[in-house]
């Protein structure tokens, strides 16, 4: 196998790594540890976008309804008082310039992708719901993956209220919308699913599996990192060959003497390293049953 050597080198590597790489619509050439479950971190904001898409065009608020920006949301703990996001825990300023005012959704959906807005995600949550991001995992197939929470419900992750995603779902979910472009899907029509695809390829921090790519690459990209966790989730289109799926996924655990910035670091520049592995191999990734 043409990943068995990259495999049997992984294994090395302290912690959980889970990859899946393959073609769209076709069955994976590469898994690994595809179904373990890994803490989502900013992954989860892709069956967010997802949602908002999908309640748009069945019975949620338009794309193009206001929302006024603010930083109160309700917990997903019962009876919790209400949550506020940090401003330095955000990697967007953007939304919080606009606290007070009122801005279309499609906008706060852009931001949460494009720049990973913290503030952007929860407020979309508050607006379609957690049932509704629910939804898009199970129509997907997803087996593990659940988003439970909004970012820093703090009284609800110590409740055991967590969000956790498998390479496999993952994979699932980006196939979903890609492929949806074409021709109708379970999560929101072509139109809907390229739009979805536009914000993705507009990512802005284009880390790890980026990084693994020559520059210039189109990829619909999200990724996402904590303390001891680093994600990335991409759609890959090659100039010279199909577009394939990549998705790594990897949780290190850490002693309490350990920098976090050091393993990240680490953990960023092995994802680039397989990334830059599949590219190599994107000619030789298994094709899809012509049936």
């Amino acid at each position: 196998m043409i990943f068995d050597g990259l495999d049997a080198r992984l294994d090395e590597v302290p912690g959980t790594i889970s990859v899946y790489a393959g073609r769209l619509d076709a069955p994976p050439t590469w898994t690994r540890h595809t179904e373990v479950t890994h803490y989502a971190a900013s992954t989860m904001k892709l069956a967010v976008l997802a949602a908002v898409h999908h309640t748009a065009e069945t019975d949620g608020p338009d794309l193009d309804t206001p929302v006024e920006v603010t930083n109160l949301f309700t917990s997903a703990r019962a009876g919790a008082a209400p949550f506020s996001c940090a401003p330095a825990y955000d990697n967007d300023t953007e939304v919080w310039d606009r606290l007070g005012q009122r801005v279309p959704l499609r906008w706060l959906a852009e931001r949460m992708i494009v720049r990973s807005s913290n503030l952007a995600t929860n407020l979309l949550i508050e607006q379609v719901g957690l049932p509704a991001v629910a939804e898009i995992w199970a129509r997907v197939g997803a087996r593990h993956s659940v988003t439970r929470r909004g970012i820093e419900d703090f009284a609800a992750r110590e409740a055991g209220i967590s969000n956790l995603v498998t390479a496999a779902d993952l994979a699932a979910l980006l196939d979903a919308v890609a492929t949806g472009v074409t021709r109708p899907g379970p999560i929101a029509s072509p139109a809907g699913c390229a739009a979805m695809l536009d914000v993705l390829c507009g990512q802005q921090i284009r880390q790890d599996i980026a990084e693994g790519l020559p520059a210039g690459t189109r990829l619909a990209h999200k990724n996402g990192w904590v303390r001891g966790v680093r994600h990335g989730a991409a759609v890959v289109f090659p100039d010279d060959a199909a577009p394939y799926l990549l998705v790594v996924c990897t949780t290190t655990p850490l002693d309490d003497d350990q920098r976090s910035q050091d393993t990240d670091a680490d953990a960023r520049e092995l994802v680039a390293d397989i990334s830059a592995q599949v590219w190599q191999a994107r000619h030789d990734l298994t094709t899809a049953d012509p049936r």
